[in-house]
């Protein structure tokens, strides 16, 4: 791990992911108990949405940290965009 990296949207992350978190242990659960395949697959579609809607805000928060990051310190700009490219592969 990278010690101190936080963003100002991580709060909010960890509870969304905790929140997507408890809907999938809802979903084992529900294929335990015998649940109806459909009601399965709906409740996967909404924890496999709520994970990639967080993806998408930790992915855009990071961005903007780094644009302030080069704003502030321009000669850094080699390292941002290696850091745009790396960040990309996830989108």
């Amino acid at each position: 791990m990278h010690g101190e990296h936080l963003h100002q949207s991580h709060p909010d992350l960890v509870k969304r992911l905790k929140r997507a978190d408890g809907h999938l242990q809802n979903v084992i659960e529900m294929m335990v108990s015998g649940r109806d395949c459909a009601d399965i697959a709906q409740q996967l579609h909404a924890v496999e949405k709520a994970i990639s809607a967080a993806k998408k805000l930790l992915i855009h928060d990071h961005l903007d940290h780094c644009l302030e990051e080069v704003a502030a310190s321009p000669r850094d700009f080699g390292k941002a965009i290696a850091n745009f490219k790396d960040i990309t592969k996830y989108l």
